[in-house]
């Protein structure tokens, strides 16, 4: 009874170890795992997730994307976004709505940027003469 008891809460403390939750970005402290600037801006930031619950940081999106096409034997869990209305407000990628191209400038020139609402993404598309993706087709769009 005692050992099923203790496996049953090793499980759950691993469990909650790989939440799969973002971490907040430490703007103007972490690197970013791809290109090794440091994270400055939080409107442009991400982060990604594997499956063993390590974390890496990004300074734009497009590093993340990059990062993962490159590294095709890791799985990972979950990707995040900043969003570009809520400084350094991390939110799962696939909800997101994406701005790519026109005047956009992120760090690394990625040029993408994210938001919550649909709405919000169109608000700005015609401002920055951007085209308005997916997660999906922004992923496969580098």
């Amino acid at each position: 009874m005692k050992k099923s008891a203790l496996l049953l809460l090793v499980s759950i403390v691993l469990a909650s170890c790989v939440s799969g939750e973002p971490k907040p970005l430490q703007l103007n402290s972490d690197a970013c795992d791809f290109c090794k600037m440091t994270i400055a801006n939080g409107q442009y930031g991400a982060e990604l997730v594997t499956q063993k619950g390590r974390y890496y940081k990004f300074d734009d999106v497009a590093c993340m994307i990059h990062f993962a096409t490159s590294n095709t034997v890791v799985p990972y869990k979950a990707f995040f976004v900043c969003d570009y209305l809520m400084d350094n407000a991390l939110i799962p990628a696939e909800k997101c709505y994406f701005l790519k191209g026109g005047s956009i400038n992120s760090p690394m020139h990625g040029n993408a940027i994210a938001f919550t609402s649909k709405k919000e993404a169109q608000d700005y598309q015609a401002k920055y003469n951007a085209v308005l993706l997916s997660w999906k087709e922004l992923y496969s769009s580098y």
